[in-house]
Order: C-alpha cells, then structure tokens, then sequence
C-alpha cells in the first residue's frame, strides 16, 4: 500500500459538481492498493495514521495527532499512486490492484480509522473526483508498505 498523508485546514471533495465529502481540518489521506495487499496492511498504517503526530501542541511542536485535536480523515483511494513511470512518457498501473479488490481494501482501511476513534469521510472509489484543499505547513508523510 502506498499513502500520501497531508495536514489540511479544510477540503472538499465532488463528483460531476455534487459536493460528496469536506472536513474543517485534519489530514486528507490518498490511498493507494498495489497487487497483493492484504487488511493486515490496512490494520497497520490505520493505526499509524490515526496516531500519526503531526499537529502542534501548547509549544508549537508536532506532538498531536489528528485525534488529539479532534480533527477529521478525508480517504481519497487512488491508483494513480501506484504509477510506473519507467518507460516513456504514459505511466502504467500493473503494479495497482484491480478495483474489485481494491475497493473493500479501501472501505476496510475506513472502518480501521473509525475504529481507531477518528471521524472518517471518504470519496467515491473510482469516480473522477475534484478535491479542492487547503494544505497545512505544509505537511507531507508518505508511508509504503
């Protein structure tokens, strides 16, 4: 699995112009599903990220997480993370995980962060979304497991 983690201040999320998701503040998480994932990966990077320290304290260090400031997750799944770039300019995405196997890793990673006492918005799997977002820092984490 690959994520790409980034600390908001706010974000929506629309298809074909309906607004679908938006939080007020906390980290937008885009989440990738390569061939052979399996939940354990999910269980594993849903604890991290829901434990993830990226927030200031009273000091102006990051040392809270995103349920320490009572903040939201706006899971964005996307293939595209799993791009191959090797070989001449259009990527390639054998390294993905097909939709019908990616899809409940995805809802199942959601049910993780839910579990995992966060506040959980997501997308919709495979639709052509517009996100707009409004980053904090800005800070970027990328996990790869």
């Amino acid at each position: 699995m690959k994520l790409v983690v980034q600390r908001v201040k706010n974000t929506t999320l629309k298809v074909n112009g309906k607004l679908i998701s938006e939080i007020d503040f906390g980290l937008v998480v885009y989440f990738g599903v390569g061939v052979g994932d399996t939940k354990e990966k999910a269980d594993y990077l849903a604890k991290k990220i829901s434990n993830l320290r990226v927030f200031e304290d009273e000091n102006g260090k990051m040392n809270l997480s995103v349920k320490d400031v009572d903040g939201q997750i706006l899971a964005v799944s996307q293939f595209t993370l799993y791009a191959d770039t090797s070989h001449g300019n259009r990527p390639g995405f054998t390294f993905a995980e097909k939709p019908e196997i990616a899809k409940p890793l995805y809802e199942y990673f959601m049910e993780k962060l839910k579990e995992n006492g966060v506040i959980v918005k997501g997308g919709v799997f495979g639709a052509d979304m517009k996100i707009e977002q409004l980053n904090d820092g800005p800070v970027t984490i990328i996990y790869e497991i």
